[in-house]
Order: C-alpha cells, then structure tokens, then sequence
C-alpha cells in the first residue's frame, strides 16, 4: 500500500526553477525565473507570518502527522547553480531548508534536455557546488540520471534513470548520512503508477510532481503536488497561493 500524508491541515510545498533575473522578452519559459528580490521577499514574508521552510526529509513527519506546525516545503526543480548562488544565502538569513532535485549525469553542464526549445541554457551546480549547497544546510533530491521524459521510455530504462539518478547523486556527495538520496521529481511532472512503484521499490520516501494543489492528509507522498511560484507571482498573489485554497481549486 502507498503511503500517505496523514496531516491536518494543508500543507504547501512550493517549486521553483531559476533563482535569477529572466532572459530578454520573447525567449521562452521566461516564467520560471524569480529575480533574487523577488525570492528575498518571498521567504521574508514567509518568516515575518510565523512559517518555517523546510525541506522534504524536515518536512515528512509533517507530511505524515507526526508534527504540526507553520511549515511550507521549498523545492528547487533542476539543480541550477543560481539557487546556489541567489537563494542560499537568503535560506540561510532565515534559517531555512529546502530541496534541490538535480540530474546526477550533467552536473556542472547546462539544462541541455531544453536545448531544442530554443530555451537558454544556464549552468546546472557541480558535484562540488551540490555538496556546498548540503553544506549549507540544505538538502539534494534526485531528479532522474538525464531529465528524460519516463512516460516515452520502456520500463528498463525508467528503472535505469531512476536508480542511477540515486546512486550517483549519493556518490558525487560523498556517501555520507548528509548525501542519502530519499527524495525524487518526476521530470516533466510526467509519470504514471509504474514510476510510482519504481519510486517505491527504489526507496523513496517522498516524490513530487507539478500538480497544482497543497497536500492534505490522503495524498499518496510518492505523488506530491506543488504550489509553482513564477515571475509573475505577487507578494500578495503568493500569500494566496501559501495560506488559503488558491491552489487547492486547481488540483483538477
């Protein structure tokens, strides 16, 4: 049976991509990026309304009922090195933790499976960077060994992306208790009940996807929805999205 969350009360985890100014009007998924003032000022206001952002290995026994409080998960799809950059200090100024889901075979290269899009390419964070970012109190997920799209893949590969996402993220960190990989992003956010039990099987305890929702008791934690923040998201825009059911409504 798929474990589930046992909360009780909605719980917000909130996914980001690029931590930095976008690129010139008309290139494309310029939403993705939050300028760092921006981002300063999310997780100022967060901390100013009493919440504390966690991590998904801080955030499970939220997740499973196990504690109650003001807390939001903060995730980081992809590994770019501007999280590293821009948004770890200013998780540090507040004594948060996060998630960031990087893609174990292109540390250190760029966001190549966005190359045909025509979509710019940014530095993705090094084995390095990634163990400065762990260092710095926060927390890697594993986002598959290569970003593929597991829904176009035959079961042996999605197996083979999922595992080796684990193990060389855990090798590149060092081995450590600190480099354990338990936390898995469905690239895409595209997957179906074989990925979830590949998940399972592979000893993930959480996985998320881009589902619009908070997670409220029930939720399958290998099917997590998010709450996206992107460059249009206002301050008051983003208390909504946070601390009512804005999201919620879209979860269909």
């Amino acid at each position: 049976m798929t474990a589930s969350t046992q909360n009780r009360q909605p719980l917000p985890i909130l996914v980001y991509h690029q931590i930095d100014e976008a690129p010139p009007r008309g290139k494309p998924f310029r939403s993705l990026y939050v300028t760092p003032a921006a981002f300063s000022r999310q997780m100022r206001l967060l901390a100013l309304l009493g919440y504390t952002g966690l991590s998904m290995s801080r955030l499970l026994p939220y997740l499973r009922g196990e504690k109650s409080g003001k807390v939001v998960g903060i995730t980081f799809d992809d590994g770019y090195l501007n999280n590293l950059t821009y948004a770890l200090p200013v998780l540090a100024r507040h004594g948060f933790s996060s998630t960031c889901y990087a893609v174990s075979s292109l540390a250190g290269q760029t966001n190549v499976w966005d190359a045909e899009g025509g979509i710019v390419q940014t530095p993705l964070m090094t084995n390095l960077q990634m163990q400065q970012w762990v260092s710095g109190g926060q927390e890697i997920g594993s986002h598959t060994r290569s970003h593929i799209d597991l829904q176009r893949a035959d079961d042996a590969k999605c197996r083979q992306e999922i595992l080796l996402g684990k193990t060389e993220l855990e090798t590149a960190l060092g081995n450590t208790a600190e480099a354990h990989i338990a936390h898995f992003c469905y690239p895409y956010g595209r997957y179906d009940s074989r990925h979830v039990d590949m998940a399972r099987t592979l000893g993930f305890a959480t996985a998320t996807t881009t589902q619009r929702s908070r997670c409220v008791a029930g939720t399958s934690l290998l099917e997590l929805p998010r709450v996206p923040v992107l460059r249009s998201t206002s301050l008051p825009l983003f208390w909504l999205k946070v601390a009512t059911a804005y999201e919620d409504r879209r979860s269909t």
